[in-house]
């Protein structure tokens, strides 16, 4: 078993446990100071500004009627469970993927707790320019896109060591 946490991806799940932590601290925080729908300016384009996010990435479905916390939470640790077998997968000489898989399934559980504890995903972090927005986010979402962009990265390294 011990190999496992050595020479497997697992060894990045402290990873997962860090944006974890990293992603519901920032959210007790948010709910601690700042009133719901405040905004708080940081630079010129960018805002904490506690919101609360029904659905899923961008609002989707969040006027579904509620089923849709409980299927969001299930699809969540669903795809944890399948991220953190193909990490099981993962070789010792692997970096890329095993640390995209980590931010992944760090931040998917991340999300899923708030949709467990509230019903709805405590969001703050705001970016906009002028009259554009872009939708609210938070640790957790902001790991989960690291994570797929380091997918997309280890695809086209492994496509290009291929054809060395």
């Amino acid at each position: 078993m011990r190999n496992v946490f050595t020479q497997t991806g697992w060894r990045f799940l402290w990873l997962s446990v860090l944006v974890l932590i990293l992603d519901q601290y920032t959210k007790n925080l948010v709910l601690e100071n700042i009133e719901l729908y405040q905004a708080i300016q940081v630079l010129p384009f960018f805002n904490l500004t506690h919101v609360y996010n029904y659905g899923a990435a961008f609002s989707f479905l969040h006027d579904a009627g509620g089923w849709q916390r409980w299927f969001f939470t299930i699809i969540a640790f669903a795809v944890s469970a399948l991220v953190l077998w193909w990490l099981k997968q993962t070789t010792k000489q692997q970096i890329i993927l095993p640390v995209a898989f980590s931010l992944i399934i760090g931040g998917a559980i991340g999300n899923a707790i708030d949709r467990l504890m509230y019903g709805y995903v405590i969001d703050f972090l705001v970016l906009y320019y002028q009259d554009w927005y872009w939708p609210a986010f938070n640790v957790a979402d902001s790991a989960i896109c690291i994570g797929a962009v380091l997918l997309i990265v280890d695809m086209f390294k492994n496509k290009e060591e291929k054809h060395a």
